[in-house]
């Protein structure tokens, strides 16, 4: 069990509700500390103060599955952060052997490349970029370009100028990204390399400080992105992820709009030149360790 994760995960949800939002009285004002008591969460999930308290100060072993579900409705978590407490409650450290490259099958590679107007990416653990297409070329840049350790979508949402850039509603993307690493490293708690991610965005993006602090999660699987690229201009574009049967830990993302409309012109007119031989896809060959 992650029990300092787990703990600064129930203050900071018990920070962000009002008494109001739970059905109770102000009372106490002006109160000594923002959102909820403890003792306050602790009758709303049914469970005692000093076993509250003890979660939240990371000196307990184990919860119940019981205590997760009743702390969930106390503080009016979501189906996904009721999600990662579980996984929070039940991650252990890994005793795997040294982290070796991340590869992607060669039917994975061959199914990317025949998407040829469909950007298409592979991501792994840390949403690490393992293999792309011609057409997630142009449409995002030159993965190929890049150290393979810079190979990685959260990085480039954050610090690629280009990348970043393309966003219309770039606020909303990137706090959706961190909530979304945050329920990777549930699955994943004692990943080096996700810790020197972690460090790095903390460190260089204050958005990203903040959105990271504020332990959102989320495992959003589908959605629709605005974005203005700066060959074909606006984009609406519909996300999907499926999860690879070649790798657990593997999903597909592909970026469409329904046909006969301007982002699937527009598409259609982006990818058209992505078939010269310096634009084909290209898989992470040498890319970060799982």
């Amino acid at each position: 069990m992650d029990v300092s994760e787990l703990g600064d995960f129930l203050k900071a949800k018990r920070a962000q509700i009002t008494p109001e939002q739970v059905g109770l009285p102000p009372v106490g004002n002006p109160r000594r500390v923002t959102g909820l008591r403890r003792e306050e969460v602790a009758q709303l999930a049914a469970v005692s103060v000093d076993h509250y308290t003890r979660l939240e100060q990371g000196r307990v072993a184990t919860a119940s599955d019981n205590v997760l579900v009743g702390l969930a409705r106390a503080l009016l978590l979501t189906d996904d952060e009721l999600t990662y407490m579980r996984l929070l409650v039940r991650s252990r450290p890994s005793r795997r052997g040294p982290r070796t490259p991340a590869k992607v099958a060669s039917p994975v590679q061959d199914l990317l490349d025949a998407l040829t107007h469909t950007p298409a990416l592979v991501l792994g653990r840390r949403f690490d970029i393992l293999a792309w297409n011609a057409a997630a070329t142009a449409l995002f840049r030159d993965f190929a370009g890049l150290r393979p350790e810079h190979r990685n979508l959260v990085r480039l949402v954050f610090l690629d100028p280009r990348v970043r850039g393309l966003y219309e509603d770039w606020e909303s993307v990137a706090a959706e990204t961190v909530a979304r690493l945050r329920m990777d490293a549930a699955h994943s708690p004692d990943d080096p390399r996700l810790t020197k991610l972690v460090g790095e965005l903390s460190v260089r993006d204050a958005d990203f400080r903040r959105w990271w602090s504020g332990h959102g999660v989320r495992i959003p699987s589908a959605g629709r992105k605005h974005l203005r690229h700066p060959v074909v201009g606006g984009l609406e574009l519909d996300w999907q992820t499926m999860q690879l049967g070649t790798a657990s830990d593997q999903i597909l993302v592909t970026y469409t709009a329904p046909a006969g409309t301007p982002t699937h012109d527009a598409l259609a007119f982006l990818t058209s030149w992505s078939a010269r031989p310096d634009a084909v896809g290209h898989t992470a060959q040498s890319g970060p360790a799982t």
